[in-house]
Order: C-alpha cells, then sequence, then structure tokens
C-alpha cells in the first residue's frame, strides 16, 4: 500500500453526546506519543476537555484542538463538542478539516442522532469515516448499526471490517476486509495477528464481495474485473478506497472501543493513509492559495493572553508580526487543549492559534491584502432564550462587554435589548448552552447575573365603539391651556393596525392642532387599559373648539390623552397574544410525540409531511402561542434522541380569553 504525506493535515472528531469522542482523541495522542499518560472523562484530565465548565458536566462544552506528529508526519485533531446545542463550533471545525472522523454508538436506535451530522457533510462534499464505538458493550452490534446509519446517510457506507466474537458474543477482535487478516484486542495494549476463525470465513466472504461492489459503482476497472471474476490486488482496493473516500464518494465504517484503546492504531493508520491534503480542502472550498491564507474557524479569549484566533493556514507561510487580515500578528501559538505554546512560525496545512487578532472573526478568510471573501455557515436561528440582568446595576457596562465576547467566541448566540417588553435577552440553542454562558460570565468575568423567562409581548384592542368629548383647561395666572375634543373611537379589522382622521369642518379645531390630538391618542395607546400596546383601532377626531390664546399642541395632547383614557375601559378591551408559525423538524418515529407536544402547549396542528432531503424525517407544521414557547426545544429533544428542531416566525395576532387573560393579568398586578 502506497503513501504520499501531504503536509499537515487535519482531521475533526465529531458525534452526539456520550458517544465518547474525548476519549478517542485520548487514544489517538496516547498512541502517537503525543502524549504520556492516558486521561479519564470521569476524571477531569484529558486534552479534550479542559474548561472548568466541560469538567463539571464530564462533557465537551467547546471545540479543543491537538497538534501532534506521528511517523514523521504533522497532525491537528479537533476534538468538537457533540450536544446538538453546540453544533455550530463542530460545523465550523468540520469546515477547515481535511477528514472529519464521525463517531457512533453501536446501537441502531442511537444512529438517527446522527442525521444533522452525516446532512452537514454530506451537504459540503467533505470526506468522512465512521468509527463505531463501544463495540465491547454486550449489546454492540455493527451489522444492525451499520445498516441503520447507511438509512440516515446519503453516501454508500463501505464496511472495512467484520467483528470476531467469543463464544458469549462479545466482541474480541476484527477482521480487516482489505488484507483478509485477523486481529484479536487486547485492553490498553496493541493488538495481536491471530488466524482467521473458520467460521468466520463465509461471513468475511460475503462482506468482502460487497465492499468490492460498492467501489466498483465508482471504478469501472475494478467492476470489470469482478464481472471477470478477477481478484483485485490489495493495493488496487486500497487505492480504491483511498480516491472515492477523498472525493466523498463513500463513507468507510471501522470499529473498537475508545475505552479499552481497541481499533485506535488501525483507525490512526487509515487516517495516515486516506485522508486528503490541505490543497484539496482548500479547493473543496474555494479557495484559491495566494501568499499567506489562513481561516478563522473559532474564537476564544483565555486569561491573561486575551483574544486568541484559531486558525487553519491554507497556503503560504504565517509568522509573528505579519499584517494577516486587518492586524498584525501577535503570535504564532501551537496547541494542546487550551494549553498553548510559543511556535513563530506556521505554514500550510497547520492549525495554530493567532495572538491579539482584533479585527478577526469566525470565518474569515485572511490574506495579506485583508478579509477575502468565503463561503461560510451561517449560525443557526436561536431556539431559546433567556431574560437577563446584571444583578448589580452598577455591572451594566461590564455585562454588555461580556456578552458581546460571549457572541463573538460562539456565534451561535447572540443578544438583544428588546423595546417591545424592555428586557435583555439572551439567545442560543438550548437551556444548557446558556447555562454554560452565565457560568462562564461568573468565572471569567465576574458577573452575578439574574436569569428568568423572557416576557411575552402581548397586545390590547377594543371590541365595541365610543364616542367621548373631553376638555382640558388650566388657568394658572398669565396664559392658560385650554382644548377640547370630541373622538370617536372604533375596533380595526384584526392586523388592519391604527388609523386617525378627522372630519372637522369650520376650522373648529385649526389644521395645526389635528397633528398633535392624533399624537396624544398614539401616547396612550402604548400602554391601553389592560397594560398593553393597543392595536387595531381607529380613532376620529369629529369636533372640538380652542382659545386663540390659551390653546397650544401640549394642550390638545392632553385633551386627547384624557378622552381616550375615559373612553377606552368601556371599549370591551381585550388581550391580544402572538401566535407564531412553528415548523418542528424530526425523525418520523418521534411524530406522534411532537404533536402531543403542540396540542400541550395551547397549539394547532396544521399537519406534517417528509422533510425534503432527509430520509425518515418528517416536519410537522402547527401554530403555538409564544406564550407557550419557553422551554419547547427542551421538551422536544427530550422526545427524539435530542436532534429535534424547530424554526419559527410571527404569524398573527389572536384574543386571549378566560383563565389565561387572567393569569397574565394577574401576573402583571392588572
Amino acid at each position: 500500500m502506497s503513501h504520499q504525506p501531504s503536509g499537515p493535515r487535519c482531521a475533526a472528531l465529531v458525534g452526539s453526546y456520550t458517544c465518547g469522542k474525548t476519549t478517542l482523541l485520548e487514544d489517538l495522542l496516547f498512541a502517537a506519543g503525543a502524549i504520556d499518560r492516558r486521561g479519564a472523562v470521569r476524571d477531569g484530565n484529558t486534552v479534550g476537555d479542559a474548561a472548568p465548565e466541560a469538567r463539571a458536566r464530564q462533557m465537551s462544552t467547546e471545540l479543543s484542538v491537538a497538534n501532534f506528529d506521528y511517523l514523521g508526519e504533522s497532525w491537528s485533531l479537533i476534538d468538537c463538542p457533540g450536544s446538538v446545542e453546540l453544533t455550530y463550533d463542530a460545523q465550523c471545525a468540520m469546515m477547515v478539516a481535511d477528514i472529519v472522523v464521525v463517531v457512533a454508538e453501536p446501537m441502531p436506535e442511537r444512529a438517527v442522532t446522527l442525521s444533522p451530522i452525516l446532512r452537514f457533510l454530506d451537504d459540503r462534499n467533505i470526506p468522512h469515516l465512521i468509527y463505531i464505538n463501544k463495540m465491547d458493550l454486550p449489546e454492540a452490534t455493527a451489522r444492525g448499526t451499520f445498516e441503520a446509519l447507511q438509512a440516515v446517510s446519503s453516501r454508500p457506507l463501505v464496511l472495512r471490517e467484520i467483528p470476531i466474537r467469543d463464544g458469549a458474543g462479545k466482541v474480541t477482535g476484527m477482521v480487516d476486509l482489505v488484507s483478509e487478516r485477523a486481529w484479536r484486542w487486547n485492553p490498553h495494549k496493541p493488538s495481536d495477528l491471530v488466524a482467521m476463525p473458520d467460521a468466520l470465513k463465509d461471513e468475511e466472504g460475503e462482506a468482502r464481495a460487497g465492499m468490492l461492489e460498492a467501489l466498483a459503482d465508482f471504478d469501472d476497472g475494478l467492476m470489470a474485473e469482478l464481472l471477470e471474476d478477477v481478484v483485485p490486488s490489495t493495493d488496487e482496493i486500497y487505492a480504491s478506497l483511498t480516491r472515492d473516500l477523498q472525493k466523498d464518494l463513500i463513507v468507510p465504517v471501522f470499529f473498537g472501543s475508545a475505552e479499552n484503546e481497541n481499533g485506535i492504531r488501525r483507525l490512526l493508520k487509515a487516517l495516515r493513509h486516506d485522508a486528503p491534503g490541505v490543497e484539496a480542502t482548500a479547493d473543496r472550498l474555494g479557495i484559491a492559495p495566494e501568499g499567506t491564507m489562513a481561516q478563522v474557524f473559532r474564537t476564544v479569549y483565555v486569561g491573561q493572553s486575551g483574544k486568541m484566533s484559531l486558525v487553519r493556514v491554507w497556503s503560504g507561510e504565517l509568522r509573528d508580526g505579519m499584517t494577516l487580515g486587518q492586524d498584525r500578528v501577535g503570535s504564532v501559538n501551537a496547541l494542546m487543549g487550551r494549553k498553548t505554546t510559543p511556535k513563530g512560525v506556521a505554514v500550510a496545512g497547520e492549525v495554530v492559534s493567532l495572538g491579539r487578532m482584533a479585527g478577526a472573526a469566525t470565518g474569515d478568510l485572511l490574506t495579506a491584502q485583508g478579509v477575502a471573501e468565503a463561503d461560510w455557515p451561517a449560525p443557526p436561528d436561536p431556539l431559546h432564550a433567556l431574560a437577563i440582568r446584571a444583578e448589580k446595576q452598577a455591572d451594566d457596562v461590564k455585562l454588555a462587554a461580556a456578552l458581546a465576547r460571549l457572541a463573538e467566541e460562539d456565534p451561535s448566540i447572540s443578544s438583544a435589548h428588546l423595546a417591545e417588553t424592555g428586557e435583555l435577552v439572551l439567545r442560543g440553542q438550548g437551556e444548557m448552552q446558556l447555562q454554560i454562558a452565565l457560568s462562564r460570565m461568573k468565572n471569567e468575568y465576574g458577573l452575578a447575573v439574574v436569569a428568568t423567562k423572557p416576557a411575552v409581548p402581548y397586545r390590547e384592542t377594543i371590541t365595541t365603539p365610543a364616542s367621548i368629548h373631553a376638555r382640558h383647561k388650566k388657568q394658572s395666572g398669565g396664559h392658560g391651556e385650554f382644548a377640547d375634543v370630541h373622538l370617536e373611537i372604533r375596533p380595526q379589522p384584526r392586523g388592519d393596525g391604527f388609523v386617525f382622521g378627522d372630519r372637522i369642518t369650520g376650522g373648529v379645531v385649526p389644521k395645526n392642532y389635528i397633528p398633535a390630538v392624533e399624537k396624544g391618542v398614539q401616547s396612550y395607546l402604548a400602554k391601553g387599559p389592560l397594560g398593553h400596546t393597543v392595536v387595531d383601532i381607529a380613532v376620529t377626531l369629529t369636533d372640538g373648539s380652542y382659545h386663540t390664546v390659551d390653546s397650544s399642541d401640549m394642550a390638545f395632547q392632553k385633551a386627547a390623552q384624557k378622552a381616550m383614557s375615559e373612553a377606552m375601559p368601556g371599549c370591551g378591551p381585550v388581550l391580544l397574544e402572538p401566535v407564531l408559525a412553528v415548523t418542528v423538524s424530526v425523525p418520523s418515529e418521534f411524530t406522534p410525540r411532537v404533536q402531543r407536544i403542540v396540542t400541550g402547549r395551547r397549539g394547532q396542528l396544521l399537519g406534517f409531511d417528509a422533510k425534503a432531503g432527509w430520509p425518515g424525517w418528517d416536519e410537522v407544521q402547527a401554530l403555538i402561542p409564544q406564550g407557550e414557547m419557553d422551554g419547547l426545544i427542551v421538551e422536544i429533544r427530550s422526545q427524539s434522541l435530542g436532534v429535534g428542531t424547530y424554526a419559527c416566525r410571527f404569524d398573527h395576532l389572536q384574543e386571549l380569553h378566560g383563565r389565561e387573560a387572567e393569569r397574565v393579568l394577574a401576573a402583571q398586578g392588572g
């Protein structure tokens, strides 16, 4: 089997929560001799989970990069968080990787959790392979998991090995389908080459034939050999596997046990021989190398070091002090988890951190001439929110700075002041992500933050018309204040908004005062009798009077406000709640659960259809009151193995009556 090193290369490790990526990273680094001692997630001493939030939760909360050398070649591994709430981190890492290792669990029912990842990889044509982890578990099934994974992948999967089992059915080794050699696993030690069990020879022959047939679909020469019953050479098979993987035509599947360090060296070997080089990856991204070019895929703020930009170097040579993008590079550093080592220079293919790149943002393609245009995935729309405020008002400026940094580090987090509720809202992909953000604000910025459920921007309207006469008169020596108005107030059809008009004749109210009447009306409508903005209402000035000396704009504003405040409580005011059009995406088996979730939140089901381009997924269409949206994503994920999601938009306002209206009014003291 030939091998042509292609300079520094990069692989990303992705998978669902609890699949064992961080343990796999630790194994790969230990097997390559990059670390002297193999850490464990439960002990909080792994390279990949160095963040305090990660160790507290025993799960990855941010991506982690490890640079190392293996057999004289330079490598970077990126361990990506598995939580669906942190998917954008993983997407950014996959964008710059030459190859992606998708870590799967050996249970067929868990395969669907990888649907979003495999879809992203397929859409972006990113070469990837699958490592089925935890094959030491009694319930582990290679064939069943393989078939379940194929059902959620648009690329053909190619099984590279089959398991050897002992008399009790436990997986104790594997047979390589290319070399046809068998290996017995040893916990935490290299595997032993053994004779292929006679009982496996028929299964091995059938599996090998399936692998060759899959490869022949993309290789006319190999297809001709198979039709003529010519056995292809081992080198020919390896070359076909490498070529098809690098073109993202196939997805090779390996298996092992990261906990016991089984299948690790086999995986390292596959990465070394099959991963494309940086030139091919840059070409896939549409990047034409010209001078020094590097792309930011993660932004972090680290203690006294300040802002650090994690980049993949696409071409040229990157040095301390050179100008790149909008900044002068403060430092070039090698990475091993959260540890950085001054490096001074980086070449094409390497992944490094750059210090003090103030103008650089995640996704930026940095060149000596500035920031070049580049294709980069947009952050996902927010799915969960918290209303927040600093516990101490003196910390408001500090809070704003912390929020800006958090959003810079993770663009899938955002914050905004909502004028309609007066709240500062923190938005993200889920409850855990926002709790991590709050934890970081406390630990890194010393900020105590109060978080509550965001307020719902209720509106109100009227149901019956009214006519009102009001006079504002004030005399206190000198010029007084005088204005007299007659108003007609009528409900409008839903969605027609506010309409103001007049039927003044004979100049009883001079034209220059009519805008002041409208302003006074609008001032009142900002907070109606139920405490909310009034909508869908028509007000007409029908009559009035003025005083040549005492009348003024302010007097007519006050008269209009007085008229509205006296008339509106008798106009049958009702609350209006915002209703959102919601599209929930879930695997089809969970559709009935989602329908129950919708109806349990006072929602109206509109129907469901198969999700285009997503085999085995449905889209459920519904209308749900905004007041029922809090925690929706948490409930959907809890009922869909963590992969369900939704999109929403404002649809309409609807009247709110009965106990729900009473609850809203009681909560606001109305």
